[in-house]
């Protein structure tokens, strides 16, 4: 249904068109902002998630660093540059032409994920593992039979590493095998959603890239899981900490004494003393004593007894207590 405008909408549009405004911002201005909505930002992981998923996949970098870095006997580095939610078509149209793509299988979903490395560290590493310097690369080519074994082998450790990193969903990744292009884009449909994970590799006289898709089934069960384990949830673990706080003082040992505090007398009085002799006090009787616990005065007492046991009658909180406190808080 078309808004009509009132007068005063219109004056105000006429207003802004002699004076040389723009009339789609006057309109803007009275009334709600509307913004085209695209649909391939759906799906799209949010702040809290992104860092979430960084952070966990930091850490598989840091193990694969050290797993190949171990298996191939040199210094090898890998490092996270980019996780996103892309379309698997999207995610085939980044990777080159000329390339090692391998499926892997994620139990027990029974869903499978893409793995790709770059030939310009995947001549390089079957080189070490041929016994070379690392230092085979060229002109892209094609891989042989041979060199496909060797790489199912490097590929096999970065599936172990990255089933470590995803036990938080009980998710086991499993190498499966080498893939061509034609049935790369059929391991998964071409408009499904997938985390996509970018890592740059480097070695001593090699870079290059490996891109991890895994599928919207097994990345939004991460998300949930993660996004869940460390959301902070104030009110339920503070109300949880305060309880075995509370169980724990209860178990602990406090001096409590009972005595009269801000008691003065004279040095004369205090050399004459002798057993027997009485020391008057400048307070009275009836005088409240004070409750020291821990040495700090926290209520105003008087003495009782209970058969042999000694008492405290409790007969208000103390000022001076309550002070202390409030200093030592602030």
């Amino acid at each position: 249904m078309e808004k009509v405008l009132n007068q005063a909408e219109i004056d105000a549009m006429v207003r802004a068109h002699r004076a040389g405004g723009k009339v789609e911002e006057q309109a803007a201005a009275t009334g709600p902002r509307i913004e085209l909505w695209d649909a391939r930002r759906a799906g799209q992981i949010g702040r809290e998630q992104l860092q979430a998923i960084t952070q966990l996949h930091e850490g598989f970098a840091r193990s694969l660093t050290h797993s190949l870095g171990a298996y191939l006997r040199i210094i090898f580095n890998a490092t996270l540059v980019s996780a996103e939610n892309l379309a698997y078509r999207e995610f085939l149209q980044r990777i080159p032409e000329t390339t090692y793509l391998a499926s892997c299988k994620l139990d027990p979903m029974g869903v499978s994920g893409a793995l790709q490395l770059d030939l310009k560290v995947a001549f390089p590493i079957i080189d070490l593992l041929l016994g070379g310097q690392g230092t085979g690369g060229g002109t892209a080519r094609e891989i042989t039979e041979i060199e496909e074994q060797i790489l199912g082998s490097v590929a096999k450790v970065i599936c172990r590493d990255l089933g470590l990193a995803w036990q938080v969903v009980s998710l086991q990744v499993s190498f499966d095998q080498r893939v061509g292009a034609g049935d790369a884009q059929r391991l998964l449909p071409p408009e499904e959603k997938v985390l996509s994970l970018c890592f740059e590799i480097t070695m001593p006289d090699a870079r290059g890239g490996l891109n991890l898709a895994l599928p919207a089934a097994a990345s939004n069960a991460l998300l949930r899981k993660i996004s869940a384990a460390w959301s902070y949830r104030r009110p339920r673990g503070q109300a949880g900490a305060r309880k075995r706080l509370m169980h724990c003082l209860e178990e602990c040992p406090f001096a409590v004494e009972l005595g009269a505090d801000r008691v003065h007398t004279s040095v004369a009085e205090l050399s004459g003393l002798e057993p027997g002799r009485v020391l008057r006090f400048d307070r009275s009787a009836t005088a409240p004593a004070s409750l020291l616990v821990g040495g700090l005065e926290m209520f105003l007492a008087s003495p009782a007894r209970r058969g042999e046991v000694r008492l405290a009658t409790l007969m208000d909180r103390s000022t001076a207590g309550a002070q202390t406190l409030e200093k030592a808080k602030e």
